[in-house]
C-alpha cells in the first residue's frame, strides 16, 4: 500500500455514534494516535443487515456433471489475471466451489482496482471459472485491495480492504458481506468495529471468524477482531503482543494458530516514518471455554529455526527489511527474514496438525509490487511448515513456483491451492498453483 506517512491520526472515520456508545477505552481509541487497546468491543453496527440482491444478468453455477476424478494439479485459471484478491472454498449441496472476490489486474495501478468476484465449481467434470455477482460497497469507489475473506459452510464471509483514489488517496473499508454461493446474493454484515485491510483471518469452531491486525486508515492495529456468524456481532480477543503490522499470514487448526511477519511502522529520528518488515511469529492458543481468550506465545523465526537449537529468540536490532536475532543460551547473531503476505493455511496431520507458509516476499511493496525501498520486490521460492505436536519449524520446502501478493491459502483434495497473486517480476497471475500435501497431511474443511 501506498501508506500515507504523516503521525497525524484521527480514530475520526470510527463514527461519533460507536465512539459515545463505547466503553471509556474506545473512547480514548477515538483520540490515539495508534490502535493499542485490550478492551472487549462489540458492536452490530448494522441493526438489519442490508439484503444485496445479485444482479440478474449474472449466471448463478448451477447443474454440473460431478466426478470425484478431478485432478487438483491442472485446475483452469481465472478468467483474468487478479492479485491481492480474497479466496475462499465454500461447499453446498455436496458441491464443492472455490471462489475469488475483488483485487487488482495486470495493470496494477488504481484504474485496475475492482470488486468483480468469480466461482468455480471444483466438483464438475470439466470445472471452468464463471463470473459471479460483483462484490456490493458503501464507499464511493466500488473496487477494493486487501480484502479477506473466509468460508464457513456454504457461505463465505468478506471483510474490510481499501481503496485507491486517482490522487492515490487510500481509506480503509468498514462493510462486511456474507455471499450464499447457491443464491448469487451478498448480505450486509454488522461492520467492524475498527475498519482494517491487509489483515489474516481465521475461523473457530465454524462460528468465529478472527481478523488479526491490520491496517487502519493511518496506521496499524494489534487487534483481534472476532466477528460471530450466529450472532452478527463483533468483539475483541486478547490483542497480539508484538509490533502491530500489516501483511501477516496466519494458520489455524482447532484452537492453535500461528501467526507470522508483516510490516510495521518505523519512527525515525528528524526524519518521516518509515515502513519495515518484521520477522517475528507467534504461537496463539484460544481457550476452549472463552473463545475470546488467546495465549500468545513467542516462536523461533522459521527463517532461522533450523540454524539453531534453542526456542526463545530475542530482536536486538533492525536493519532494512530483515531483523539481527541473537539466540537466548547462545552468543550467536542470526538474521531473520521476514516475508509479507505469504499464503498460509493449517492443515491436519496423523499426530495433530502444522501451519504451513507458501511464497511472499522478502521486500514489503505497494500494491504495484514495487517495495517501499524502491526496490522491484520478487516471490519467495520456499514454503515453511510449523509442526504443532512438537512446536518445531520443519525444513523448509521448495515450491515448483514462487508466488506472493496473496491473501490467504486454500486446502482442497490434499492440495494446497494459491489463487492470482503475483509471480516472478511483479507479473499479476491468472493460475491456481497447486502444492501436495505430503501422505501424513490432510485438510481441516
Amino acid at each position: 500500500m501506498l501508506r500515507p506517512l504523516s503521525f497525524d491520526f484521527m480514530a475520526s472515520t470510527l463514527g461519533q455514534t460507536q465512539c459515545q456508545s463505547a466503553n471509556s477505552l474506545l473512547n480514548r481509541l477515538c483520540l490515539g494516535p495508534l490502535l493499542f487497546v485490550g478492551a472487549v468491543l462489540s458492536s452490530s453496527a448494522m441493526a438489519n443487515p442490508i439484503n444485496v440482491n445479485a444482479v440478474t444478468t449474472v449466471p448463478v453455477i448451477t447443474n454440473a456433471t460431478l466426478t470425484n476424478s478431478v485432478n487438483p494439479e491442472t485446475i483452469a485459471s481465472l478468467p483474468q489475471a487478479v492479485s491481492n484478491n480474497a479466496v475462499a472454498l465454500v461447499h453446498s449441496d455436496d458441491q464443492s466451489y472455490l471462489l475469488s472476490f475483488m483485487g487488482i489486474g495486470q495493470g496494477k495501478t488504481n484504474k485496475d482496482v475492482h470488486n468483480r468476484a468469480w466461482a468455480l465449481l471444483l466438483s464438475s467434470e470439466r470445472p471452468q471459472w464463471e463470473s459471479i455477482a460483483a462484490v456490493p460497497h458503501v464507499a464511493p469507489l466500488a473496487g477494493r485491495l486487501a480484502s479477506i475473506a473466509i468460508g464457513i459452510n456454504d457461505k463465505a464471509y468478506i471483510f474490510g480492504g481499501y481503496t485507491v483514489a486517482e490522487n492515490h488517496d487510500e481509506i480503509s473499508t468498514v462493510d462486511n458481506y456474507q455471499y450464499t454461493v447457491k443464491t448469487n446474493q451478498y448480505q450486509r454484515i454488522a461492520d467492524m468495529p475498527v475498519a482494517v485491510d491487509d489483515t489474516s483471518a481465521a475461523a473457530y469452531q465454524h462460528r468465529y471468524i478472527y481478523l488479526f491486525g491490520g491496517w487502519h486508515n493511518d496506521g496499524n492495529v494489534n487487534l483481534v477482531q472476532v466477528y460471530d456468524i450466529q450472532t452478527n456481532t463483533w468483539a475483541q480477543a486478547s490483542p497480539i503482543p508484538a509490533p502491530a503490522v500489516f501483511g501477516q499470514s496466519v494458520g489455524m487448526v482447532g484452537n492453535q494458530l500461528v501467526l507470522c511477519d508483516g510490516v510495521k511502522v518505523q519512527a525515525n529520528i528528524n526524519a518521516r516514518r518509515s515502513y519495515q518488515a518484521s520477522p517475528v511469529c507467534l504461537y496463539g492458543e484460544i481457550n476452549p471455554d472463552n473463545h475470546l481468550r488467546i495465549d500468545w506465545q513467542l516462536l523461533p523465526h522459521y527463517s532461522v529455526a533450523n540454524d539453531t537449537k534453542t526456542s526463545q529468540f530475542q530482536t536486538t536490532e533492525s536493519i532494512d527489511n530483515q531483523s539481527s536475532t541473537n539466540t537466548a543460551g547462545s552468543n550467536t547473531l542470526t538474521t531473520a527474514t521476514a516475508h509479507y503476505r505469504m499464503a498460509a493455511i493449517g492443515v491436519k496431520t496423523t499426530t495433530g496438525g502444522q501451519i504451513i507458509f507458501l511464497g511472499g516476499s522478502d521486500n514489503p511493496y505497494n500494491y504495484s509490487g514495487m517495495g517501499y525501498n524502491g526496490r522491484p520486490s520478487e516471490p519467495n521460492s520456499y514454503g515453511f511448515r510449523f509442526d504443532l505436536a512438537t512446536k518445531q519449524w520443519l525444513t523448509p520446502f521448495e515450491l515448483s513456483q514462487p508466488s506472493m501478493d496473496h491473501r490467504s491459502a486454500v486446502c482442497w483434495q490434499n492440495h494446497l491451492l494459491r489463487v492470482g497473486g503475483m509471480l516472478e517480476h511483479q507479473h499479476v497471475s491468472q493460475q491456481v498453483l497447486t502444492t501436495p500435501l505430503n501422505a501424513d497431511q490432510s485438510c481441516t474443511q
